[in-house]
């Protein structure tokens, strides 16, 4: 793939002089694009005035381009490509939310979308052609590069989400029989090299890691000693198919900057640098949160029918379980009938331990998801949350309790207490052995725990009030 050089990107994209002047025009305090920008570029567009438009947008370096676009209608989006499109290089298409990206390249016919692709870092290319159907793949690799096409093809057979996915195969790996001398001239001489580089990777004849050697090691070397004597042999070593999620925590553990991916033969195959991680956490920490709430990918350019049908799905297994919880009510209906406080006390005991069972469940899967939750370890989690619950329910319990004292009865005060321990204790530990339970399962335990907490929670904080309202005597079945 050909090699994108970022600062001389930047260089040629806005001078110094130019981008200092420009931020006060074009962003805010927090480095946004400001409204009144957005909206001069927009009426630009509309008056067909593609040389001011131009001008405009030319300054802006390619990650602002890229939100600028995401930041336009559908229509505007496309009028400001085609009067931009010697900015539109590679960087700005790899930058772009996938939604937006996979709209626009729709409009684009094979060969342009292939003449982006050959520009782009072998991770990018296959982030931008991943997503679109067989068809349009099948259609943009026939016009790429056959050296590429390979390259590219050999990445889309890993599975989705995988080190194989995310690695660039952009990478320095020399033998182990050279020198520091033979290495230099070998960087300085050898066309065709990538351009962007952290550390060169020393390998055996058959092509396994040996070690890395930093380049600051290299130039400060005298050319006489061999590699193998200046490289760190120790290294974080990544399978080919291990999941982003846990690549992204062997980077964050390890504190790496670049890392060897390899195959099942332990043959060096690509590289994963920082930049590539950074997306992932961010990525990854996101993604645990919209599927703790049930909101799909929550993307605000996710197309309409795909947001419906990902939320939907959830309202509706939410649906059920609330029926749960309503025929605990119903049950106990004789009780509410005879003593209207009861139904007025009711949603307070829900709601208190629906929170407390939220609060346990986002400290379980945050544990889970960065590896600090293991088989080990889980009976002091659960001993810990249940210590918690227990220094919380009583702590609700006497305000409530007190509370209800006062304004209805001390018999229904101390029932309200009990209650509320009770219902606290039960949504801590569900908060912590529902996802536990589907970790153990091997399925993600963001996805459904939020539904099977909440019906937990909802159900006995019911029975458990009204059940000690009948056992107490305050009502009657």
């Amino acid at each position: 793939m050909a090699d994108t050089d970022l600062h001389e990107h930047d260089a040629e994209a806005a001078t110094p002089e130019d981008r200092v002047q420009g931020e006060g025009r074009q962003f805010d305090e927090e480095n946004r694009l400001k409204p009144e920008f957005v909206r001069q570029v927009r009426e630009s567009l509309r008056d067909d005035n593609e040389d001011s438009t131009y001008d405009l947008v030319e300054p802006l370096h390619p990650a602002d381009i890229a939100d600028l676009f995401e930041l336009l209608e559908r229509d505007d989006r496309r009028e400001l490509a085609g009067a931009i499109t010697d900015l539109m290089s590679g960087e700005v298409v790899a930058e772009l939310n996938d939604y937006v990206r996979e709209d626009m390249l729709e409009d684009l016919p094979p060969e342009a979308v292939a003449e982006i692709v050959g520009q782009l870092d072998t991770d990018d290319a296959v982030q931008l052609i991943e997503d679109l159907d067989e068809g349009d793949q099948r259609a943009i690799l026939a016009e790429v590069e056959a050296g590429d096409r390979a390259v590219i093809e050999t990445a889309l057979a890993y599975p989705e989400e995988t080190a194989g996915r995310l690695m660039q195969r952009e990478l320095i790996a020399v033998p182990d029989s050279m020198t520091v001398g033979d290495l230099i001239d070998y960087l300085r001489s050898e066309e065709g090299l990538t351009t962007e580089f952290w550390e060169v990777f020393v390998v055996d004849h058959r092509f396994h890691p040996l070690g890395t050697c930093q380049l600051s090691w290299i130039l400060r070397t005298p050319r006489s000693v061999k590699i193998t004597d200046v490289m760190k042999r120790d290294q974080t070593l990544i399978p080919v198919e291990m999941d982003q999620e846990e690549v992204a925590l062997r980077f964050q553990k390890y504190a790496l900057i670049s890392a060897a991916v390899v195959d099942e033969n332990g043959r060096l195959v690509g590289q994963l640098t920082v930049d590539d991680i950074v997306h992932i956490i961010s990525e990854e920490a996101g993604e645990d949160t919209l599927l703790l709430s049930g909101a799909g990918e929550g993307d605000i350019n996710e197309p309409l029918r795909d947001a419906y049908s990902a939320r939907v799905r959830w309202l509706v297994a939410n649906l059920g379980t609330a029926v749960v919880a309503s025929a605990i009510i119903a049950y106990f209906g004789a009780a509410i009938e005879q003593l209207v406080a009861l139904a007025v006390l009711m949603p307070i005991v829900a709601s208190i331990g629906g929170n407390a069972g939220t609060q346990t469940m986002a400290v379980t899967v945050r544990a889970i998801a960065m590896n600090q939750l293991t088989k080990s370890n889980t009976s002091r989690l659960v001993l810990r949350e249940l210590k918690v619950a227990l220094m919380n329910g009583a702590t609700i319990a006497v305000l409530i309790g007190l509370a209800t004292a006062l304004i209805f009865s001390p018999q229904l005060g101390a029932v309200i207490a009990v209650a509320m321990v009770i219902n606290i204790i039960v949504s801590g530990m569900a908060g912590v052995l529902v996802p536990v339970t589907f970790e153990r399962l091997d399925q993600d335990p963001a996805v459904a725990s939020s539904v099977f907490v909440t019906m937990i929670t909802d159900s006995m904080g019911f029975f458990a009030f009204l059940g000690l309202a009948v056992a107490s005597g305050l009502v009657s079945m």
